[in-house]
């Protein structure tokens, strides 16, 4: 692992070394003519990033696809295993699969944003995930890294997640009214049954889409030593009905309404191992209904109008086995927006994006059927006007430049008082298309993030730490911890200054007709004001006094979220190549990240990650390859003070597709592999617990 190393003072170097190349080429093909290809990868088109369509070469942002012929191939089982090679980003929350957050160059959890289907999902009670969508029924993956706040507002400091799932047009084969997919497949590490069924129609300007999915898992998950990571054997089911309706061209009306459930016995926190008296009986539901309309008369480049409502509802219910105490937690948000997109002529081309936002998050909670202080009732309130325009300064470049303007109330219970913050979210950025292939960027922006309920008003009892607790020696019994929350009603909005520049470029017929080359990379640097850290203290055990009831020692703490300064930036590069018999495909991340002014190294940085694949396709529709992910050691100098370090890790998984072209089984796709081959015991930071061990896959899926 000794390359690593060399990555800490490489990023400027790096990026020089890509752009350096790219320009190579770039004026190696000048004025060549178009070739015609025998085999072509489509053109990646992003829809999310800047609330229009548009190539990813005219994206003055890092950002990364992940469509639905790449989902079907991998056949996920959680956002991890779909989305581990993105640059820059890591999925959090541990191997249960029921904790999914994510994390962007150390920006995490509400420090991102996350979009199913054009509305926000604002739910994240601590280490109980942000994911309720089955990978199974989701068309595109979009990853929008880095500030993002002047069209997604509140939240997106470290970038935007949009997850969007199938219309009835994705499942019905050209010519036919009626179409779906079955799948099974099954996970050996956890004896885990996955299957699922689409079935869609369309009649004239009408269609209609419903889903069904289930995860059975008949055991706990092993990590690579063969140790079970207790209490992992949680079940969920996800359902999905969609209806569409093209009354006139040009417009579409849209609704849906999506439920997921899980259901088993967990820790609360579960990212971490279960014990006896902390772990519960979690029931989770979570409900989303959407309606839209899109409205894009063809002959009027000022009208290409989007309108969204949307609703949230996230129950989680918590019996604990150890003393049958319950807890509930309700959290909502409800929410109304519409953007509008108009192109016309100022002597120069203008693509002007603008809008409204309006949302509310309500969150109440309960133990025991009394107010619940760890999760106390409040309500926020967003609202939200934007703009942000391309202009075509030249044929060549284009200069974007945005503006926001968020409003936000808070209105706790419990005594605390009102509050109302108010931020600006401007952005400045510049594209330059050298080629047709090649696009260099860079970018200026302000994001923000208010703070969250959960961590302004949290009280009461966070855990306690039996005997035997490290402040009390190793195995001693003469000690227990107990850490209460307290909470901070003042906590300032985050704000990010955030700056990159970055570098694209697709070469065609690199090595023979056909292929393709995609290379891109970028760096970045953000500053950030008040940067939310949360602090878990003991007191020494010296200071306190000896409990006669209990025979020990008592030991209180803390844990409490205050404002920090803090400053993050790193390198990110990738390859994507592709020529049909045989592909490859690698990323690097290199993030870093510490307080400002002589502050600590955060502890929210993931690890220096290099992940390899390549494959070869040696008959139509087989596809066989292999993954190989590299992660950095992290030591003392690279944490917080008093944070394990985290041994470093090479890992291979090994895949293979088959998806016959004619007779019966077309319309086929069996996927086998095998993750973690050699059996790795080994964690991914800032995860608490270790990822499983090997793991066999076997799935089939079948399109009628």
């Amino acid at each position: 692992m000794a390359f690593f190393n060399h990555w800490r003072n490489g990023a400027g170097a790096g990026l020089g070394c890509v752009l350096a190349v790219q320009a190579g080429f770039a004026a190696a093909q000048e004025g060549e003519a178009a070739t015609q290809d025998t085999f072509r990868l489509p053109d990646i088109v992003i829809f999310g990033a800047a609330r229009d369509e548009r190539a990813l070469l005219d994206t003055p942002n890092a950002a990364s696809v992940v469509d639905e012929e790449e989902i079907r191939r991998r056949q996920p089982s959680t956002y991890a295993e779909m989305l581990d090679d993105v640059p820059g980003l890591s999925i959090e929350g541990g191997p249960r699969g029921v904790s999914q957050e994510i994390n962007i160059r150390g920006f995490q959890d509400e420090q991102v944003v996350l979009r199913l289907d054009g509305g926000r999902q604002n739910f994240n009670l601590a280490h109980r995930g942000r994911f309720f969508t089955d990978p199974m029924i989701l068309k595109q993956v979009e990853v929008l890294r880095g500030g993002a706040s002047t069209l997604f507002g509140s939240g997106a400091l470290g970038g935007v997640v949009f997850t969007d799932t199938k219309d009835a047009r994705d499942v019905i084969d050209p010519d036919k009214s009626v179409g779906g997919e079955v799948s099974l497949g099954y996970n050996s590490n956890g004896d885990e049954w996955k299957y699922g069924a689409t079935g869609a129609v369309q009649h004239g300007a009408f269609d209609a889409l419903i889903f069904l999915s289930g995860r059975d898992r008949g055991s706990d998950i092993e990590d690579g030593s063969g140790a079970d990571i207790v209490d992992s054997q949680i079940d969920s089911e996800n359902y999905l009905l969609k209806f569409g309706l093209e009354p006139a061209e040009g417009l579409r009306l849209e609704t849906s309404y999506q439920r997921y459930e899980d259901a088993g016995v967990t820790p609360p926190n579960t990212n971490a191992q279960g014990t006896p008296t902390t772990s519960v009986n979690r029931d989770l539901t979570h409900e989303a209904f959407r309606a839209g309309i899109e409205w894009d008369p063809s002959g009027n480049s000022l009208v290409n109008l989007n309108a969204l409502f949307f609703y949230n509802n996230t129950e989680v219910r918590e019996d604990r086995i150890f003393d049958g105490r319950f807890d509930t937690t309700d959290f909502e948000t409800v929410g109304f927006e519409i953007t509008n997109v108009s192109e016309f002529d100022m002597g120069v081309p203008v693509s002007l994006s603008y809008g409204f936002e309006i949302f509310e998050d309500t969150q109440t909670g309960t133990r025991d059927g009394a107010p619940r202080a760890q999760t106390p009732d409040a309500q926020q309130q967003f609202y939200a006007a934007f703009a942000q325009a391309d202009v075509t300064v030249a044929p060549a470049l284009t200069l974007t430049a945005g503006l926001r303007y968020d409003v936000i109330d808070t209105d706790p219970e419990g005594g605390f008082a009102s509050r109302s913050d108010e931020e600006f979210s401007p952005k400045l950025a510049l594209s330059w298309r050298p080629s047709e292939r090649t696009q260099v960027f860079a970018s200026a922006s302000r994001s923000f993030r208010a703070a969250s309920l959960t961590e302004m008003f949290p009280q009461g009892v966070h855990f306690i730490a039996g005997p035997g607790f490290p402040l009390g020696g190793p195995g001693s019994p003469f000690f227990t911890g107990v850490n209460e929350f307290l909470p901070s009603p003042n906590l300032a909005p985050e704000i990010a200054d955030q700056i990159e520049i970055g570098v694209r470029h697709w070469i065609d017929g690199l090595l023979r007709q056909g292929d393709r080359l995609d290379l891109s990379g970028n760096i970045y640097y953000a500053e950030v004001d008040d940067f939310i850290d949360t602090v878990v203290t003991f007191i020494d055990p010296a200071t306190t006094g000896f409990n006669p009831v209990t025979g020990r020692l008592e030991v209180t703490g803390s844990t409490t979220s205050r404002n920090i300064d803090a400053r993050l930036y790193g390198l990110e590069l990738s390859a994507d190549y592709d020529a049909g018999a045989w592909f490859g495909r690698a990323s690097l991340s290199v993030p870093r990240g510490e307080g400002r002014n002589g502050g600590d190294e955060l502890g929210s940085i993931p690890q220096d990650r290099l992940v390899l694949t390549g494959g070869l396709r040696p008959a139509p529709g087989w596809e066989i390859g292999a993954r190989a992910t590299f992660l950095r050691e992290l030591d003392a100098g690279d944490l917080p003070d008093e944070t394990q370090p985290v041994e470093g890790a090479e890992i291979l998984d090994i895949f293979a597709n088959w998806q016959p072209q004619r007779g019966a089984l077309e319309g086929t796709v069996i996927s086998a592999g095998i993750d973690n081959v050699f059996d790795r015991r080994y964690r991914v930071h800032p995860n608490g617990l270790n990822n499983p061990g090997l793991t066999a896959k076997l799935s089939l899926s079948r399109r009628f």
